[in-house]
C-alpha cells in the first residue's frame, strides 16, 4: 500500500533535485546552443577543412552513448588533461557537447531549408556573409527551427537523469537518497515519474502546438 506520506517528510530533498535538475537543463540547452550554432556555420562553411572539423564533432558527439560522455568526463579527461575536474563540471561540459552535437544538425537543416536566393539577395544588397546569416537567414530560419529545438530541449532535460552516476544531486539522485533511507522506493519513483509528467507533457503539447503553426 502506497504510504504517500513520505513524500511529504521528505519534500525539501526532492525540491533541491527538482532545481539541480531544471539548472542543468537551462545552462547545457543554453550552452549546447551556442556551440551548435559554430558548428552548424562551421558545417556551411566554404573551407572544407572547418566543414570536416564541423562534421567530425557531430558523429563524434552522437554516436557515443551520453553516459559514456559522463563518465569519461569526469574519470577520464582529469588523467588525459592532467588538471581536476569536478563533478559539476563534468555534467556541464559532457551534457553541453552531447546536446550541441543535436542542436547542431537541427541548425544545420534549418539554415540550409531556406532558398539559396536569401543569401544571394543579401549581398547582392552589400552585406558582408556574417551580416547576411545575422540579418537575413537566422531571423527566418529560426522560425522553422522552433519545434525541432523544443523537441531537443525536452530530450535534454530527460538527459539530466544521468548526473546521478557521477553523484550530482539531481531529482533522480535525490529519489535514491530518500529511498534509501525511507525504504519506500515505489512512492518515491513514482513521484520523481510524476514531477517529469508534470513538466514534460505540457512541454510536449507547446512543442507540438509550434509544429502545427509552421506548417
Amino acid at each position: 500500500m502506497f504510504d504517500w506520506s513520505v513524500i511529504a517528510q521528505n519534500i525539501d530533498l526532492i525540491g533541491v533535485g527538482l532545481l539541480v535538475t531544471l539548472k542543468y537543463t537551462v545552462v547545457t540547452c543554453v550552452l549546447g546552443l551556442m556551440i551548435g550554432l559554430v558548428v552548424a556555420l562551421a558545417q556551411l562553411t566554404e573551407i572544407r577543412l572547418i566543414r570536416l572539423a564541423g562534421r567530425l564533432f557531430v558523429e563524434f558527439f552522437r554516436n557515443v552513448p551520453l553516459l559514456v560522455w559522463l563518465l569519461w568526463s569526469y574519470y577520464a579527461l582529469p588523467i588525459f588533461a592532467g588538471i581536476n575536474i569536478s563533478k559539476e563540471a563534468a555534467a556541464i561540459l559532457a551534457l553541453s557537447l552531447y546536446g550541441a552535437s543535436y542542436y547542431a544538425e537541427i541548425l544545420r537543416a534549418g539554415i540550409q531549408s531556406l532558398d539559396a536566393g536569401q543569401n544571394d539577395a543579401a549581398r547582392a544588397l552589400g552585406m558582408s556573409p556574417v551580416q547576411a546569416m545575422r540579418r537575413i537567414i537566422l531571423p527566418q530560419a529560426f522560425r522553422n527551427m522552433i519545434p525541432p529545438l523544443a523537441g531537443q530541449t525536452i530530450i535534454q532535460m530527460k538527459n539530466t537523469t544521468l548526473l546521478s552516476v557521477i553523484t550530482v544531486p539531481d531529482l533522480l539522485y535525490q529519489a535514491s537518497y530518500v529511498a534509501s533511507f525511507t525504504y519506500r522506493p515505489m512512492e518515491i519513483y513514482t513521484a520523481i515519474g510524476i514531477v517529469f509528467l508534470i513538466i514534460l507533457i505540457p512541454s510536449n503539447y507547446l512543442a507540438r502546438k509550434l509544429e502545427a503553426h509552421q506548417r
